[in-house]
């Protein structure tokens, strides 16, 4: 399906991957934050609201036939760095029960705010099913 692209003499990256060539049916995820499918938060724990946001992800996916093993992008958007840093490993298991061992391209931005006060984390998503 894809490519892996990893220069020569560096470092693996952990969680993720520096590059992926790849072809087939791209399908684009709108920035996804941890309410449900009726536009409400649940929690205001950070790892929830990413559990969640990652699997409105994985469902917006089944819409076109695809799954977490087509993601190949995704940026992360976070309103407090340290509170990422903080619940890492939590946050990782979260990752794994939603996505399982599939890492794509990520980057992650601590920015200054989101549209909606309660939202803790945003995270927009690229998948590409192979032809």
């Amino acid at each position: 399906m894809w490519n892996v692209l990893q220069p020569d003499g560096w470092l693996p990256p952990k969680g993720y991957v520096n590059g992926i060539q790849t072809r087939g049916q791209q399908i684009f995820v709108a920035g996804m934050i941890g309410w449900n499918g009726d536009c409400q938060f649940e929690t205001d724990d950070f790892v929830e609201q990413c559990r969640q946001a990652l699997r409105n992800i994985v469902q917006t996916l089944a819409c076109a036939n695809a799954g977490p093993q087509h993601l190949v992008r995704m940026t992360w958007y976070v309103k407090d760095k340290a509170e990422y840093l903080q619940h890492s490993r939590a946050l990782g298991k979260a990752y794994q029960d939603v996505i399982g061992r599939h890492f794509p391209v990520m980057t992650l931005v601590q920015v200054a705010d989101l549209l909606e006060d309660r939202a803790k984390i945003e995270i927009e998503a690229t998948a590409v099913v192979p032809e």
